[in-house]
This record gives C-alpha cells, structure tokens and sequence, in this order.
C-alpha cells in the first residue's frame, strides 16, 4: 500500500473507533439475558455450551438441563463434570420419541427436566441456565411453553437463560434479547457420514 493509501485507512479507522466509543459510553447496563439459538443447521447446543465455557472462565455458576439428548454420553458432560462447583449438569431427557417409542414417558421425562430447570433459575444461583433442546420440548408441547415464557419473564435480574432446538416459536424470539437461527447449508449426513466424536458428540 502506498502511503497515502496507509494514511486514508488510518483516518478511516480512526473515525470508525471514534463513532464506536461514543456508542459504547451509552451502553452501561448489565442484565440477564435470554438466549435462544434456533434453526435448523448444526451448532445451537455447542454455542450454548461455549457460553457455559465463558462463564466457567470467569468463575460463574452454570447450570445446564437436557431436555433430549441425555441418553447420550457426550463429550461436553464430560468435560464440564471436572467443574463440580461450577456447573450442574442434569442430562435428563431419554433420547428421541422415535428412539423411546414412548410419548407418555417422553413428557413425563421434559416435565421433570423443566421442574430441574425451573428450580435452577429461580434460585438465582446461577449465572447461566442452558436448557439443551428446550424448544423441541415446547414445540411438541411436552413443556408449556406459558409456563417457561413466566419464568423468564420474572427471573432473578442477573440470571442469563440460553434455550437451544429447532423451531423456536414467535413467542419466545419476541421474548428473547439475543436470538440466533443456525441456516443449514451442507451437513455431511446427507453424504452418508455417521454423526462422529469430537464433531457432533
């Protein structure tokens, strides 16, 4: 780059940070936030779990419920397992309805893991409540959704809440401050390869 090419970038930046300064000093509020992370591409559990991780660095108390996937042993429980006074981890769902084959036990299996969560965040204990797979839960209405939309709705003010699974519904993104939809655009299930360690699990 020329030297005049240097120096018009520079300018150009500096009038970048001086616009982004002015925005941030009004910026001073903390709250706890709603996250949901939706859609139907991969990724919406590890973001949460990479928030945990976040809040694990800075010595905050995490909670985590899973809603579906707890028949799974993952790599995630396991390594969150060496943080016992940090992080709760309840894996408390049983698979899939199409692994159980069992509606009746699947919902009484979302009911009890809400009531684990509910009781998590109202305690005010935590940090950060992720509930892995939440909206699957919601969506096949084996969680009121009414019901989860209240309790985030009178949370404890520093109490951040990530819920994960596809189809989040309009009522929870209009309650969410954060909310992200995951686009599928290639998956290489559909080439044939089997969900693998370190990838998906």
């Amino acid at each position: 780059m020329s030297e005049a090419d240097l120096d018009k970038h520079a300018s150009k930046m500096a009038k970048k940070k001086a616009a982004r300064d002015k925005m941030m000093e009004k910026k001073i509020d903390e709250k706890g936030l709603v996250v949901v992370h939706t859609g139907k591409g991969k990724g919406k559990s590890s973001s949460a779990f990479g928030m945990a991780l976040r809040c694990v660095g800075h010595g905050f108390k995490v909670g985590v419920i899973q809603f579906i996937k707890g028949a799974w042993d993952t790599a995630e429980r396991r390594v969150f397992e060496g943080f016992p006074d940090l992080v709760t981890f309840k894996a408390m769902g049983e698979g899939f309805t199409w692994e159980t084959q069992d509606k009746e036990r699947d919902i009484q299996a979302a009911q009890k893991a809400w009531a684990a969560a509910k009781e998590m965040i109202d305690s005010g204990d935590y940090r950060m409540v992720i509930l892995d797979e939440i909206n699957v839960a919601m969506r096949y209405d084996y969680v009121d959704e009414a019901e989860v939309i209240e309790t985030l709705t009178h949370r404890p003010d520093m109490v951040h809440v990530v819920l994960t699974g596809r189809h989040a519904s309009e009522t929870l993104l209009d309650c969410a401050d954060l909310a992200t939809e995951m686009t599928l655009v290639k998956h290489p299930f559909r080439s044939g390869i089997k969900a693998q360690p370190g990838v998906e699990f």
